[in-house]
């Protein structure tokens, strides 16, 4: 999706961080071009949200849109220091971002549990900073939760899938998992781009081991 220089696979200390700008310097489309809903906040009530990283945003972003009860996605950068970054800086690897999905989706239709099936069978979980031929820092694995609850369940699911990985003979999972910290939302034209461009890139590669959702098994210890 974007081709550099050999980059570092080491996120930048503050230090070395791009330091970014006070506010956006671009427009962010009003509505999903596919679901028709806003596509910032404020959301309807019991609406919740998660931010998941899975390689290159276009192809993750058009899974999760796919799915019953969704009620909005947008691709977005996060997990990173540098404010209001754009997509040329966080493909520097100087803004410790990560390219994200903002999924916001309705508990009474789709349970959390289900969109971390989607996540963990839809990539290669076990890469590190890399997601097939897309290598950089922002091409990580990663869940940023909003509450408590979703921080346990991804915790569980990642141990559990872990071990399903590891009977196929995989490697570790290497997803970062941790609370979700500021969403930028990418550029309009990254927005719902594989609507707009159906022949598009699209990355996703998966390991073909499923993932279970049973409660249960998830919730059981390592």
């Amino acid at each position: 999706m974007w081709l550099l220089k050999k980059k570092s696979a080491d996120l930048p200390t503050a230090d070395q961080a791009l330091p970014g700008r006070a506010a956006r310097a671009y427009a962010v489309p009003a509505r999903h071009a596919v679901l028709g809903h806003e596509l910032e906040p404020p959301y309807p009530a019991g609406i919740e949200v998660a931010h998941f990283g899975m390689g290159c945003f276009w192809g993750a972003e058009r899974r999760f849109w796919q799915q019953e009860g969704v009620w909005t996605t947008a691709a977005g950068y996060a997990a990173g220091t540098t404010p209001n970054p754009t997509y040329e800086e966080v493909c520097s690897g100087l803004t410790g971002h990560n390219e994200v999905v903002l999924v916001a989706w309705d508990p009474a239709v789709i349970s959390f549990e289900a969109l971390l099936k989607v996540f963990f069978e839809s990539h290669d979980p076990t890469q590190g900073m890399r997601q097939g031929n897309d290598v950089g820092t922002q091409y990580r694995s990663g869940i940023y939760t909003t509450t408590e609850a979703q921080l346990a369940a991804a915790k569980a699911t990642a141990t559990a899938y872990g071990r399903k990985l590891a009977a196929a003979g995989m490697g570790r999972v290497t997803t970062e998992i941790a609370p979700a910290g500021e969403f930028w939302f990418a550029e309009g034209y990254h927005q719902q781009y594989l609507a707009k461009n159906p022949m598009g890139y699209c990355g996703l590669r998966g390991t073909g081991v499923a993932c279970a959702i049973d409660t249960a098994e998830t919730m059981t210890p390592a």
